[in-house]
């Protein structure tokens, strides 16, 4: 299964390495990831392979919501079927 991982929040040093060792951690594959900073906002978007995880997405979502409080950012992991029907035009 694909999942779509969005972080937003305030930019500081070790968030793409906080949530990428969580995912590998959890053999959650990273498919493509693109980041910015606008206007300071540490801003990223993730496509992640679930299906060799050893965790599921609710799991994952629950998890990585509390690594994340930690770093002071908000993170949204959705099924990427969800989200593709959210964003239909």
């Amino acid at each position: 299964m694909k999942a779509i991982i969005t972080v937003v929040g305030g930019d500081k040093v070790g968030i793409i390495a906080k949530i990428s060792a969580f995912l590998a951690a959890h053999s959650i594959n990273i498919d493509d990831i693109t980041q910015t900073i606008l206007s300071g906002n540490f801003v990223m978007m993730m496509m992640v392979d679930l299906s060799s995880a050893d965790i599921s997405i609710d799991q994952a979502r629950t998890e990585l919501t509390a690594e994340c409080q930690e770093l002071g950012v908000e993170v949204n992991v959705m099924n990427e079927r969800v989200f593709s029907q959210m964003h239909r035009i």
